[in-house]
């Protein structure tokens, strides 16, 4: 019975907006553009927050990361250390003695060189001096080859482990294994790839704006020995400490003790940053709850839009079609009729005009992530929420001229001209 009464009125309907195909496409243009405004503003927004989450999830839930604010300024670097010896191996060993829950402990020694042999493309990578511990915290994977061992790490051997860019700028497409790496008027001998880590396309609070595939691993010892710059008398003895709590600790209770030990042997001054991944990553999902609602409103202001664009062109079709609402009301239409086949009408522009508009996001997500360089992300709930709203918005614009073609007196109607 339903089905007897909605197919004509479909028929019908569709008809009338193929009459007047570029009235009917101007109508829909509105919703097509605030659709695909949406979809292309939360796939930006999903993409740069999935690449700062699974860079927050990398450095380890479970980790702690102790980094130091070091200047090469010689009066502000003189004023920090009447108070503040900088970040030492004392203080990483208060840390170990100390904090509850901790698992693994490792120092990092950062050096940034002047001259790295094969000449890179691009950036000059950074050597990273760490203890072999550092893979299992920093959640390290080896690409080819392997990692330094204990013992080479005991006695400061000259060997490296590049990371996946510095292996491409290095080396290019070859095998970089077993060949050798001259930084600063010393050789590094190859012995691993490390695999591709993620990289934030923002920087985040406390860590050094450094991409970390862009990277040559060498043992502790043979940063600090081996390797020296214009720079190393502002350096402090070590400038991260990398922690790992076990499954069961508690993160905040251990990050204070953290703060504590260094409030303490740093005297106040605060020429470090510590580094709470757990913290960060629920602020990231908080930020990217804000962002998703904010994003939906100022894109449902263009829907909203194209939303009253409806109402205007239907309210017009009432007045143009007043003999036609005449004759049907005439041969027995009653007002349920005509209210539903021109909330069918308005209903058949939302959802062409949403459908549309999804695909128009979608290309035009795809096009800024190739032409731009930044990550989207489509996802199945932003093509939902967009043409959703889009069909609702559409229903919302057709009510009221349908009540208004409803409430035509028949007579009235029939002698319109």
């Amino acid at each position: 019975m339903t089905s007897t009464l909605w197919l004509p009125d479909l028929g019908r309907s569709l008809e009338n907006l193929l009459l007047h195909k570029l009235r009917t496409l101007l109508t829909m243009l509105g919703m097509i553009f605030g659709v695909a405004a949406v979809v292309a503003m939360l796939s930006i927004g999903a993409g740069a927050q999935q690449q700062v989450m699974a860079f927050i999830e990398d450095l380890g839930v479970r980790n702690l990361i102790v980094e130091a604010r070091e200047t090469t300024e010689f009066q502000a670097f003189q004023k920090v250390r009447q108070q503040s010896p900088g970040l030492t191996f004392k203080d990483m060993r208060a840390m170990q003695a100390t904090v509850p829950g901790l698992e693994l402990i490792t120092p990092r020694k950062r050096f940034i060189p002047s001259q790295v042999i094969p000449k890179p493309q691009g950036e000059l990578p950074a050597v990273y001096g760490v203890e072999p511990i550092y893979r299992q915290i920093a959640g390290l994977k080896v690409g080819s080859g392997r990692f330094f061992t204990d013992a080479e790490a005991a006695r400061a051997a000259p060997i490296c482990v590049l990371g996946d860019a510095a292996r491409v700028r290095l080396f290019g497409l070859s095998d970089p294994i077993g060949r050798f790496v001259k930084v600063n008027g010393q050789w590094y001998q190859t012995i691993g790839v490390a695999a591709a880590q993620a990289v934030a396309q923002a920087d985040v609070p406390g860590l050094p704006s450094q991409d970390r595939n862009n990277v040559v691993y060498v043992p502790t010892g043979a940063t600090m020995f081996r390797l020296e710059d214009n720079y190393s008398q502002f350096r402090d003895e070590i400038d991260g400490v990398y922690m790992r709590l076990k499954p069961d600790a508690d993160v905040i209770a251990a990050a204070a003790t953290v703060r504590g030990i260094l409030t303490a042997s740093h005297r106040g001054v605060e020429d470090y940053s510590l580094v709470v991944p757990a913290e960060l990553l629920a602020e990231q999902q908080r930020t990217k709850r804000i962002f998703d609602v904010v994003m939906v409103a100022l894109a449902s202001i263009s829907l909203l839009v194209g939303g009253i664009g409806i109402m205007n062109i239907m309210l017009a079709s009432v007045l143009e079609r007043t003999r036609e609402i005449g004759v049907r009301r005439a041969i027995g239409a009653r007002r349920t009729d005509i209210i539903r086949q021109f909330v069918m009408e308005t209903t058949l522009i939302a959802v062409a005009g949403g459908t549309l508009g999804l695909l128009l996001g979608a290309s035009m997500s795809r096009l800024i992530a190739s032409f731009a360089g930044w990550s989207t992300i489509i996802s199945s709930g932003s093509l939902a929420l967009a043409f959703s709203v889009s069909v609702l918005i559409g229903l919302v614009s057709g009510v009221y001229p349908a009540m208004k073609a409803s409430r035509l007196d028949p007579v009235e109607a029939l002698h319109y001209e």
